[in-house]
């Protein structure tokens, strides 16, 4: 029995050195998926708390660079993409789970991989769909997903769609958390200074996670705040 080494540490594997031949790519492409969400909520954690960190949590970031393909990538994706949508219905070289598989296995689609899955799931096999129309149908539901999700915290706390939109928007493009904007973005609900803050608070717990998701691994200025 040999040992073959991997990201997802040792694996013991008979008369030879490669998984695949044991372990059925979807399943492999499965288990590295869960590894890395795993691996992603631990060192979320970890940001967020004050113990002692753990040399196994340490290790994840070098161990997402060796999860991600330099093969694989955005361009690789999409136009795996557009031949899924090209290929007729039952005559598909790669399912539609196989496609969503591959993209959750990979590090470098971490923060997208949820995005692409949903979009995957709108398109029609055999719809003969090029390239270029998946890219831009992809920015355009991409698009329509965040400003739904604004939208659905805006309403939840009594404001305006446009104006909860601007604050997100200006917090991105200079990646600091301003607290004076977010008093401004509350004026509008007339509340007392104690009122206000608990609003604040409450609004900011669904806001963290949009924000985080959005920055895409940047650091926003000021955020930390009110992370919990």
């Amino acid at each position: 029995m040999r040992k073959c080494v991997a990201p997802m540490r040792a694996f013991i594997v008979p008369n030879g050195c490669s998984i695949e031949q044991v372990l059925p790519k979807e399943d492999l492409l499965g288990f590295r998926g869960a590894y890395l969400e795993t691996a992603q909520r631990l060192k979320a954690q970890q940001a967020r708390g004050t113990d002692k960190p753990s040399p196994v949590v340490d290790q994840l970031d070098f161990e997402f660079v060796l999860f991600a393909s330099a093969v694989i990538d955005y361009d690789y994706i999409m136009g795996l993409i557009a031949r899924f949508s090209q290929q007729k219905p039952g005559k598909q070289k790669m399912s539609r789970e196989q496609l969503v598989g591959l993209i959750q296995s990979d590090a470098k689609f971490m923060d997208e991989r949820e995005n692409i899955a949903a979009y995957i799931a709108t398109l029609k096999a055999g719809e003969g769909l090029s390239e270029k129309a998946i890219r831009d149908g992809y920015t355009r539901f991409k698009t329509e997903k965040e400003k739904a999700e604004l939208a659905s915290v805006a309403t939840k706390h009594g404001l305006a769609a446009t104006a909860l939109a601007d604050f997100v928007d200006g917090i991105l493009q200079r990646m600091i958390f301003d607290g004076e904007q977010l008093t401004d973005l509350m004026e509008p609900l007339g509340l007392s200074w104690k009122a206000r803050r608990l609003k604040e608070l409450d609004l900011m717990a669904d806001l963290v996670p949009v924000l985080t998701k959005r920055a895409g691994g940047r650091d926003i200025s000021g955020l930390s705040a009110y992370e919990q």
